[in-house]
This record gives C-alpha cells, sequence and structure tokens, in this order.
C-alpha cells in the first residue's frame, strides 16, 4: 500500500491555484485538481506537474457530487482540501451590485466552499471510519476594510470563509480533521493584473509594511505547510500571508 498522499485542490488551473497544484506535487503528493471552463490552462498545468486535472464548476453541487462520487468508485482518498477556487466578478460600487453577481459570487466562493467541506468530511472523519485530514480555505485580506469602491460583496463572501472556518474546525477538531484558511495580501495574480494592482502599487504601498506585492508561490507555501504535519497543532486558524497587512 502508498504512503504517497493525495491532495484535492479547486481552480487549479492558474494564479495561486495552479501554484498549490505546482507545490503539493513537487513535494510528491498526488494531485487532483478541479478547472471550470480553460482546458488549455489546465492541460498546461497537468503537463507541468503530473497533476490530474477534472472539469467541473464548484459553483454546481451536481459537479461537487459527481466529483466525489468518482473519486470513491476510484478508491481514491484524499488528505487534503484546498478550497482555492474563487470569483470577485467586475470592480463595482454597492450601488452598481446586481443581483446576478452577488449571486454568482457566494455561489462559488461560499457555498461551493460549503459543499466541498462537508463532502470532504463525510470522507475523513475519524467517525465515519475516515482517516482524517486538512482542510484549507481561501480567505482575502479584502475582510480587513471590505474593499471598498471595488469588491464589498467579494470581501463579504471571504468574511464567510473565515466564519466557516473557525467553527468547522471546532466541529471536526476530535475527528482527526485539521481547518484552516489562508489570507493572501496583494499578490501578483490574473486577478491583480486586471485590476491593475501592480501598476496602482503606490497608491497603497503603506499598507504592507514589507513593501512589496507577493507571488502565488509565497500563498502555496503557506497552504502547503498547512497541510503538513508540521502544522499538526494548529486548526482554526486564518493564516495572512501578506507582507504584515494585517
Amino acid at each position: 500500500m502508498s504512503d504517497q498522499k493525495t491532495a484535492l485542490i479547486t481552480g487549479g488551473s492558474r494564479g495561486i491555484g495552479a501554484a498549490v497544484v505546482a507545490r503539493f506535487a513537487a513535494e510528491g503528493w498526488q494531485v487532483i485538481f478541479t478547472y471550470v471552463s480553460n482546458d488549455a490552462a489546465a492541460d498546461a498545468v497537468a503537463s507541468e506537474t503530473g497533476a490530474r486535472a477534472v472539469k467541473g464548476d464548484v459553483g454546481s453541487e451536481a459537479d461537487i457530487l459527481s466529483l466525489f462520487k468518482n473519486l470513491d468508485d476510484e478508491k481514491i482518498t484524499i488528505d487534503a482540501l484546498v478550497n482555492n477556487a474563487g470569483i470577485t466578478g467586475p470592480k463595482r460600487r454597492m450601488e452598481d451590485v446586481t443581483w446576478e453577481t452577488v449571486m454568482d459570487v457566494y455561489r462559488v466562493n461560499v457555498a461551493g466552499s460549503v459543499a466541498m467541506c462537508r463532502e470532504a468530511v463525510k470522507r475523513m472523519s475519524t467517525n465515519n471510519g475516515g482517516r482524517g485530514g486538512a482542510i484549507v480555505n481561501l480567505s482575502s485580506t479584502a475582510t480587513l476594510a471590505g474593499s471598498p469602491n471595488q469588491w464589498i460583496d467579494y470581501a463579504g463572501s471571504k468574511g464567510a470563509i473565515d466564519i466557516i472556518t473557525k467553527g468547522l474546525s471546532r466541529e471536526v477538531g476530535e475527528e482527526g480533521i485539521r481547518v484552516n484558511a489562508v489570507a493572501p495580501g496583494y499578490t501578483l495574480t490574473d486577478m491583480a493584473r486586471k485590476g491593475q494592482i501592480a501598476e496602482r502599487f503606490h497608491e497603497f504601498r503603506h499598507e504592507v509594511p514589507m513593501g512589496r506585492i507577493g507571488t502565488v508561490e509565497e500563498v502555496a507555501a503557506g497552504i502547503y505547510w498547512l497541510c503538513t504535519d508540521e502544522a499538526s497543532y494548529i486548526t482554526g486558524c486564518i493564516l495572512p500571508v501578506a507582507g504584515g497587512r494585517v
């Protein structure tokens, strides 16, 4: 029987997700990642890392149930779940937020993460015959000030992630499951480039004591560490990977 551990990562075809896939794969884990639409990007990540790409929308319960059923059918046991998939929607002030945008953001960021956690706990919990594991959710330092004039509703979805992380960590703490979150700060992702974060960094540089934008690899390192035995006594933690911006 192989001692190789398995990680399931949502939204792994680009940005932070792709860096997380690469880090787990480099550490010798079997890696399965989901993506919603970009076949070329997913194929590239899978080719570069040896990970397995599975097309599916974490904002769809049917897709989530299908994913876990297929894993069960293949007798694949998940040791770590990283709920990375998330969307912001377009930049907007509150007065311009549409109902459709809010529903999309909360469907993916909150409902999707909850459903992924639910299915993972069913299988990981020692109460259910599982062998335990680690769950890491993706929060954001947008929760600090609420991301005014950009993504207030998105920041709210990440605030929900913080609460879910803390509550679930207490619910399953004696069942062999550790639940934590990572809150990236200004990080050079595709999303950041679209929002011109690098170009505008001089405007909010004072918010970051380290005086620079973070990399996706630095965020991935924090996520990976929380899934390892080195973090065996850490649960319910919201870890900022933000250059001191707390």
